[in-house]
């Protein structure tokens, strides 16, 4: 069964990489067992990619069951010589605990994913697309499926977005050997089991650090331990954020938030929309994993949720072992390890790398503080994230052109541009402080609590007051407040006109989200230690989690309705239904042609359900989703030149004219099916067969495939 040969994949990988992490890890309750899957699929799959970057085709089982071999055998020398001592009876508990925990943890989002697998809508195409890129690949960077060869670059053209993420998810479809379509879903559940495990290694490491450094506490009960990790993951990977408020309301237009006070009422789940709690500021999006995992787009920002994780924690163990008297060259395999994350962190999801760029940079400031050793560790980071990402960015093109300024003063919009900055008057969308208050009020309220609680600490008692684990937490809170303000000021420029600063509050929103979501459960844990005059504080910490925990029982109600369906994991299922002449087409392209050649098939809109035959089997068409082209290469004309020659290849009487272009772009199959009969109503077949062969017909006679001479 596909479930159950992932899994077990996933779980040795991780048992062979296991060694290793534990060395790294070795001040951790649980010695990093949690993150040592994460880490198994990271390193194996950057060393896949460097190799192939540099054009040595290891993209393959035996070399990547010999690597795995020589790290595990190499890393279990390096394990610590009391090995029976150093995994304890309480380090086993808490391992067989995150085992559990993955495992079920991942059967329930395969069963969650199983009620509606289609890959299809939102972005998904773009997505499977690139990993079906991916395993025809041989090197790298892999082709772009959605811009084919053309005279000016016959060998085709690299696709220029961020795929580390898609990689890893090819590499465990192609150890697996597991159907493509079917790899997509179970990558999901991955992620999420990845994650549950991760956010509760990171929780229940916070807590068990602060009890015995801080409380000197002896015997550490691990129930307690676990409930707590338990809350955090929960909250990061299934929370929402106070939109839930809603659904006591009588609802209001999608497009014209209502605040909710105007509007409340009794409980009316039947006017909740879950989507709008992740579009509540218009002209914005602020979404959260809760969401990603409902929606199931495998985009950068998803993909990377495990590596950000594993940041998150590294950057807690930098943080607790840097002294302030220590010399850089000391911690120097910290620094390049922080480094090479952030590498990941760019190549998976672009914005995540300067995100987690200025973390680091936090905590070596809050660890050196503003002096040489602080500038010496930057620049040790800044250089070892360079140079590990430096095959990925020498094929990359950032798809930015500058720093904007929400509202700027009309001074400066008659400058218009100094430097990076840009300053144009007719964007300028402050964001409402009640609006801003449902998407953030749970973690600013756990914010306020916690500088309540440093305050009595500090006149209470100096012992708790000054801490490396508080430190760490507030340090989170502080840049993830940061960056919540960051768009109110500040927009990266990219495309898109009315919503200029959706993408700059997205991209650090999410990671805000995840912090702040790890902060707050170590304030819940901190509540608990506080005495007197807490009860109203507990309960006002609990009836604001109680609106972010039960969003989503509306989520996923609503996307997978009715969850009482058979399991089915195959993303391709809705093609029969919906399009069987394409997915008659695209198994035949899948299972005879071999690399990636150029097909031809009807180009159309993002989001819509042309480049379906290219998505589906990873073979490059002529042109793709128009938007997507346009924001990878900064231009509408990229794939705006191309539609009349697809136009005429489709529906033109003149042969030689056709010749000529089929010559230009190299294309090797022509399809014509449903969707290109109904687009291109002149659509001329009968001269295929003159300058080809039909080397497949469907079943029903709508869909064929004519191979070009």
């Amino acid at each position: 069964m596909p479930t159950f040969s992932w899994y077990f994949l996933i779980f040795i990988l991780g048992l062979l990489f296991f060694p290793l992490t534990s060395k790294f890890f070795s001040n951790f309750i649980d010695k990093g067992y949690a993150f040592s899957k994460t880490i198994a699929i990271l390193l194996i799959s950057y060393i896949v990619f460097v190799l192939g970057s540099v054009k040595i085709s290891v993209f393959n089982v035996s070399f990547i069951a010999s690597f795995t071999s020589v790290v595990f055998f190499t890393s279990f020398f390096l394990f610590p010589k009391e090995r029976s001592e150093s995994l304890n009876s309480r380090t086993w508990v808490i391992i067989i605990f995150e085992e559990i925990l993955f495992f079920v943890s991942f059967l329930f989002l395969v069963f969650i994913r199983g009620q509606q697998p289609d890959i299809h809508g939102l972005e998904k195409f773009m997505d499977f697309g690139i990993i079906n890129s991916i395993l025809r690949s041989n090197v790298f960077p892999p082709l772009d499926i959605w811009l084919s060869a053309d005279s000016i670059n016959p060998s085709g053209y690299a696709i220029n977005y961020y795929y580390f993420g898609h990689l890893w998810s090819a590499l465990l479809i192609k150890i697996s050997g597991i159907k493509t379509s079917i790899g997509y879903n179970l990558s999901l559940a991955a992620i999420f089991a990845m994650s549950m495990t991760s956010v509760f290694s990171i929780c229940v490491n916070l807590i068990y650090t602060f009890k015995i450094k801080v409380l000197k506490t002896k015997i550490i009960k691990l129930f307690p331990l676990s409930i707590y990790g338990l809350f955090g993951s929960l909250i990061v990977n299934l929370g929402g954020n106070l939109h839930t408020i809603y659904l006591f309301t009588s609802g209001y237009p999608n497009d014209n938030p209502v605040p909710f006070w105007q509007i409340l009422s009794s409980f009316t789940p039947e006017k909740y929309w879950y989507p709008n709690a992740t579009r509540f500021i218009p002209f914005t999006i602020h979404e959260f994993p809760s969401y990603s995992f409902t929606v199931a787009d495998l985009h950068g920002h998803v993909l990377a949720i495990p590596f950000v994780l594993l940041t998150i924690a590294v950057f807690f163990l930098i943080f607790q072992k840097i002294k302030k008297s220590d010399l850089v060259k000391k911690n120097l395999h910290y620094f390049v390890s922080a480094g090479f994350l952030i590498a990941i962190l760019y190549m998976t999801n672009a914005f995540d790398g300067p995100i987690y760029f200025i973390v680091a940079g936090a905590v070596i400031l809050a660890s050196f503080g503003l002096t040489k050793k602080f500038v010496l560790a930057i620049i040790a980071i800044l250089a070892s994230s360079l140079a590990f990402s430096y095959p990925f960015i020498s094929n990359f093109s950032a798809f930015v052109s500058g720093i904007g300024i929400n509202c700027p003063p009309t001074a400066f919009s008659k400058i218009k541009n100094f430097g990076p900055f840009i300053f144009e008057a007719v964007n300028c969308q402050p964001s409402p402080v009640w609006m801003l208050f449902i998407l953030w009020g749970f973690f600013i309220i756990s914010f306020i609590i916690f500088i309540f609680i440093k305050l009595k600490d500090a006149k209470n008692t100096g012992l708790i007051s000054k801490n490396k684990i508080d430190d760490y937490v507030l340090l989170l809170m502080l840049i993830s407040t940061i960056f919540v303000l960051i768009p109110e000021f500040f927009y990266v420029k990219d495309i898109y006109p009315a919503h200029f600063r959706a993408n700059t509050m997205f991209k650090l929103g999410y990671q805000v989200f995840i912090m702040t979501g790890i902060a707050s459960t170590f304030v819940f844990f901190r509540l608990s230690l506080l005495k007197g005059g807490k009860t109203l504080i507990k309960l006002i910490f609990i009836f604001l989690l109680f609106f972010v925990l039960i969003y989503p029982f509306f989520s996923f109600s609503s996307y997978y309705h009715p969850i009482t369906k058979k399991v089915e994991l195959d993303g391709a299922v809705w093609l029969k239904k919906d399009y069987p002449e394409d997915l008659e087409i695209i198994t035949y392209l899948n299972e005879n042609v071999r690399n990636q050649p150029v097909i031809i098939e009807a180009q159309g809109d993002s989001y819509t359900d042309y480049a379906r035959i290219s998505s589906y089997t990873g073979l490059p068409t002529v042109a793709g989703w128009w938007v997507h082209e346009w924001l990878w290469r900064g231009s509408s004309d990229i794939v705006g030149r191309r539609i009349p020659d697809i136009e005429k290849i489709y529906e033109s009487n003149d042969l030689k004219s056709t010749i000529n272009l089929i010559n230009k772009y190299q294309i090797k199959y022509i399809v014509v099916s449903g969707l290109e009969k109904f687009k291109y109503k002149n659509l001329n077949e009968e001269k295929f067969n003159a300058i080809g062969t039909k080397v497949f017909e469907s079943t029903n006679k709508i869909g064929a495939v004519y191979k070009a001479k």
